[in-house]
């Protein structure tokens, strides 16, 4: 799904050329960037390693950037690791027991660690102290090792699917927002330029609108939009060749693809405009749920096309116009 904010296969290698080194490269979430700068400042003046960081919100935001941008202005090392790939005690142990002081160790998707390993983090933590249990039962032993002054920057896309113990551990916590449109505009140049893709202010005003105020989409958008303009043997992305590309992708002005529109749809003709409930929802649109609460809810959320109610899921009057489906205020009670 080229507009989906979750990362593929196309994006690894992506990301890694389009992915900024510094914050000056990092457009975009002025407040965090304001409060990290301060942050690791005085980290470098006590020449302590910095506090403890989570950062979360929707996918395809930058969450991985930051930390890889934290790492290098504090000239530390990172590990990059995920929550699904920690799957026994003994895998945090080795990737821990390899740290340096001062090293950074990244956990994406953090929400995904077992209550097994959470506990084993908390004295990691907190006091960096490992607790290894040797043997089982009342000849057990536990041998607590001591670990280098590391950093914990976790990044998730579900706060609330992390436990309090967990996350009372960190010392900052920073929630990414989607994007203004005039930020993924200048990451759109940064990519072009790169990318050795030559676009005009109004190609890329074009493809910003479409990015769902997401760099991660925008930045995709960006390649589709390059191959359909080398296929046209044109050499310069403008606005009429964005237009066309994103048409030919199906993706509206507003980033909205097919599925996105489906869900919207099915709300409002097959359950009047809602309430609908995410199961019901998810069977009728034949999207598992977990695709539909992180994929597609957000940024339909955001954009104003669809609310939650304790009841369900309901299309807006804003959906409805988008679609261009007659809406009745008195039929429709969103929040009824």
């Amino acid at each position: 799904m080229i507009t989906s904010s979750t990362e593929q296969n196309e994006d690894v290698k992506l990301d890694l050329t389009l992915r900024p080194q510094n914050f000056s490269e990092y457009f975009g979430q002025e407040k965090i960037k304001r409060g990290l700068k301060i942050l690791l400042g005085a980290a470098k003046k006590r020449k302590e390693p910095i506090e403890h960081v989570l950062l979360y919100g929707p996918a395809g935001l930058g969450k991985t950037t930051l930390a890889y941008i934290i790492a290098n202005e504090m000239g530390a090392a990172i590990r990059a690791t995920s929550g699904p790939a920690i799957e026994k005690v003994g895998d945090l142990g080795s990737i821990l027991t390899n740290l340096a002081d001062g090293d950074i160790l990244f956990i994406d998707e953090i929400h995904r660690l077992n209550k097994l390993i959470e506990e084993v983090l908390y004295p990691a933590m907190e006091d960096f102290k490992l607790d290894i249990i040797i043997g089982k039962g009342p000849s057990a032993k536990t041998l607590q090792l001591d670990l280098p002054r590391f950093t914990l920057i976790g990044a998730t896309t579900r706060l609330g699917s992390i436990s309090s113990p967990l996350r009372n551990r960190f010392g900052v916590i920073h929630r990414l927002d989607f994007y203004e449109n005039e930020d993924i505009e200048k990451i759109i140049h940064r990519s072009s330029r790169i990318l050795s893709v030559p676009i005009d202010s109004a190609g890329a005003k074009t493809i910003s609108h479409s990015g769902r105020r997401t760099p991660r989409v925008a930045n995709r958008l960006l390649k589709r939009v390059r191959d359909f303009t080398q296929m046209e043997n044109k050499r310069v992305i403008n606005e009429e060749l964005a237009r066309r590309a994103l048409e030919n992708l199906e993706i509206d002005k507003l980033g909205l693809d097919p599925n996105d529109r489906q869900i919207l749809r099915t709300i409002i003709e097959k359950f009047s405009g809602g309430p609908v409930g995410i199961q019901t929802l998810a069977t009728a649109t034949m999207e598992e749920i977990e695709t539909i609460e992180d994929v597609y809810e957000p940024y339909l959320i955001q954009i104003g096309f669809l609310a939650r109610t304790p009841r369900g899921r309901v299309a807006t009057e804003a959906a409805y116009k988008h679609l261009g489906v007659p809406y009745d205020k008195e039929q429709n009670k969103l929040f009824g």
